[in-house]
């Protein structure tokens, strides 16, 4: 496991004890995917006398998923509701950074063994067969788990309706393939009715995001072709670019990804090819300002509101306040599909309309979203 040096800060209000609602969702998630970093990063095993917040401090480690930490999405934004947190309070980070799946039995252990950490928070599911056996090896180690849970009394499971937010990410790409846009050497071709979906593993949770999208776009426009690419990791930019020039050589207008850092080869095969794409986890079109000019919106998921109200639950000995099985969907407003910076007010009001539209059906049981926020069975 790597320990990582600071980085710059993120935005928030931690003082805050309004809802999500009172945030600016497009703060937050541009504040997410600029490298973070107000806390004091430790050293793997830290030695600091006051690990088991004797002193006041609460002592956090967070271990990245395989895509690693810079990814301009999801590791990023998780970092950043803890460097929110600490703004507040007096927590230290240590940012280790894991990207073989294998090494998380020992690295969850390592860190649990130390005794130095109020809070370990595990980004993604990546984690859950490991963490499976050392909750309950550890069971006085309060731990967080994102996007997945651990039926013990010490995890905090998070999961975002990652199925929900794809679903408006299918609404925005179905509409605007039959749409005219054109936007500095991007256009679509409106008419033909074609979009694209990169994943990064195909495996439940991924899929998940691949179906709920054919679904939102397919709910739109039931003659929609939707084409559909894995690139068997979450790293490699150079097979999501190959992926998506493929997609658009074959007609699609718009490519979805599901492919953490390796979505920006989806980014780059936009712009080369004329094409546009949507984002994921954060607002794509801030974290990665090189691309705004093809990202039409992202399918977002507020991570950095979970991990700040975890971090926070422990900093005050409220703990137990977040352990469980967590789930934020549209009705928690812990997901949206949010418009790209360059197009607000410049798409047709078909878009918003078809999103709204959505939403309230999603709402009201009208529509039915394929799979679960944990993923397809």
């Amino acid at each position: 496991m790597t320990p990582r040096s600071d980085a710059d800060g993120g935005d928030g209000d931690p003082n805050s004890d309004e809802p999500t609602t009172a945030i600016d969702r497009r703060t937050v998630l541009a504040s997410g995917a600029a490298v973070l970093g107000s806390a004091t990063v430790a050293g793997c095993l830290s030695e600091d006398d006051g690990s088991d917040g004797s002193d006041g401090t609460t002592n956090v480690a967070i271990v990245s998923s395989p895509a690693g930490f810079d990814d301009n999405a999801f590791n990023d934004l998780a970092l950043e509701g803890l460097e929110t947190a600490a703004e507040d309070y007096d927590i230290e980070i240590n940012e280790v950074e894991e990207t073989e799946q294998a090494q998380y039995q020992s690295t969850q252990s390592e860190l649990a063994q130390s005794g130095d950490y109020d809070l370990i928070v595990l980004v993604s599911y990546n984690h859950t067969e490991a963490l499976t056996q050392n909750a309950a090896d550890y069971p006085d180690q309060n731990w967080m788990l994102i996007n997945d849970h651990v039926d013990e009394p010490n995890v905090a499971g998070y999961t975002w309706a990652n199925h929900e937010m794809s679903y408006l990410a299918g609404v925005l790409g179905g509409t605007m393939t039959t749409e005219e846009l054109s936007h500095e050497g991007s256009e679509t071709d409106a008419g033909n009715a074609q979009i694209g979906f990169v994943g990064g593993i195909d495996e439940s949770l991924i899929n998940a995001f691949q179906r709920a999208y054919v679904a939102g776009a397919e709910w739109v426009n039931g003659d929609v072709d939707v084409n559909v690419g894995y690139i068997g990791n979450y790293t490699d930019t150079d097979t999501a670019a190959d992926i998506a020039s493929s997609q658009y050589d074959d007609g699609a207008d718009i490519v979805y990804h599901a492919a953490a850092a390796a979505g920006r080869g989806v980014f780059e095969a936009a712009q080369d090819n004329g094409r546009f794409a949507i984002g994921v986890d954060a607002d794509q079109s801030q974290t990665l300002p090189d691309f705004q000019d093809v990202i039409l919106g992202s399918a977002v998921k507020y991570i950095n509101e979970g991990t700040r109200e975890v971090a926070t639950a422990v900093a005050e000995g409220n703990f137990d306040s977040v352990t469980g099985a967590n789930t934020l969907g549209l009705a928690e407003e812990g997901v949206d599909c949010v418009i790209g910076q360059a197009f607000e007010g410049e798409l047709p009001d078909a878009v918003s309309q078809n999103l709204e539209d959505a939403k309230q059906g999603i709402a009201d049981g009208d529509i039915e979203v394929p799979c679960t926020a944990a993923g397809c069975n």
